[in-house]
């Protein structure tokens, strides 16, 4: 079967890649680490925008392969999450991948991610096939 073999071909490509993940809704946190877990990943969560902000400028340089950012969350929304690691002062903060994670899906809503300097944007819930398939995408291209 070889969708079967592409997607255990995505999965060895991630397996061991580090990750921070923001989201402020507790039960999503948990299933997206769950298929985290299952892609062979390190996933660092936080629950806001703001954490990601200071967890990333705090982590060594080149710590983190992906940043996945809930777009709607308090204290920083993951557009302002992502426009402030853009802009830190770090070869690495220009470099990471970073990925929108929304439940809204209109064009605009897309357009908005990659304005802020996101690299990706996937809908809510999240697909656990479309999540491998957008990292091991970028993964390729890096």
């Amino acid at each position: 079967n070889r969708s079967a073999a592409s997607a255990a071909e995505g999965a060895l490509q991630l397996q061991g890649k580090r990750a921070l993940f923001a989201e402020d809704n507790a039960l999503n946190r948990e299933i997206a680490l769950v298929m985290f877990e299952e892609l062979g990943m390190d996933v660092t969560a936080v629950e806001n925008g703001q954490r990601t902000v200071e967890t990333f400028e705090a982590s060594a340089r080149g710590e983190y392969d992906f940043v996945l950012l809930d777009i709607m969350m308090p204290v920083k929304d993951g557009l302002d999450a992502a426009r402030a690691i853009r802009a830190l002062p770090r070869e690495d903060a220009a470099a990471v991948p970073i990925i929108a994670l929304s439940a809204n899906a209109f064009q605009d809503d897309v357009e908005r991610s990659l304005a802020a300097g996101m690299n990706a944007h996937l809908t809510k819930p999240i697909d656990p096939h479309k999540l491998r398939d957008a990292l091991t995408g970028i993964t390729a291209e890096m």
